[in-house]
């Protein structure tokens, strides 16, 4: 007897539906409201996308940040309003924050005793003025964020924060103190025998051009 072979056919290969690619949830604009002190010049808006930031907004930014002196405008480090971004929504400031210093040109900087690197000099740097009360939260925030650096002025209510190497320095809190710092050690009360800012208010009173 015969064997019968038996042929079963291959099943048909049918195409899977194609998976949608999962949706990636819209960034949030970032908002930032700000007022210079010495000018009262005043930026309120959306800076960046999520993604990147705004050029009109940073245009925007940049001339109220603009040396007090001279009026003079350099294009504001999107990097250093990240960061200050990012410690006054960490901090919970709400309404206008406060600047008392952005762009310097080098005339600016030397009037008022900046430091000769100063992150000021290249746009990259903001003194914020706060409430006794809210200045704590803000340094301690802009300490752990570890971006840049951070120079904390109680007497002055005011704080540093900038785009540039990580480093803190001015009365930083024993606790914060001892974190680690990228690149260095950070400064302490005892290597400010000249506070670069010390005389800033003051500074800026006799020299802003009227």
């Amino acid at each position: 007897m015969r064997r019968r072979t038996l042929l079963l056919a291959a099943p048909a290969v049918l195409p899977l539906p194609a998976l949608a690619a999962p949706r990636r949830p819209a960034p949030g604009l970032r908002r930032l409201a700000i007022r210079h002190a010495a000018t009262g010049a005043r930026f309120a808006g959306s800076w960046h996308d999520g993604r990147t930031a705004d050029p009109a907004a940073m245009a925007e930014l940049s001339e109220v940040l603009a040396d007090t002196r001279t009026g003079a405008v350099l294009p504001f480090d999107p990097a250093a309003i990240e960061v200050l971004w990012e410690v006054a929504r960490r901090a919970g400031l709400a309404g206008d924050i406060t600047i008392l210093s952005g762009y310097r040109t080098p005339q600016t900087n030397y009037a008022v005793h900046g430091a000769g690197d100063s992150q000021h000099l290249r746009a990259g740097a903001v003194d914020v003025m706060l409430a006794p009360e809210r200045l704590p939260g803000f340094a301690e925030q802009a300490i752990l964020l570890g971006r840049g650096g951070v120079g904390i002025y109680t007497a002055r209510n005011f704080v540093h924060v900038d785009s540039g190497p990580v480093r803190r320095w001015g009365d930083v809190p024993g606790e914060l103190a001892s974190l680690p710092v990228a690149g260095g050690k950070p400064r302490s009360r005892l290597d400010l025998t000249f506070d670069p800012l010390a005389s800033m208010a003051e500074a800026w009173g006799k020299t802003r051009i009227k």
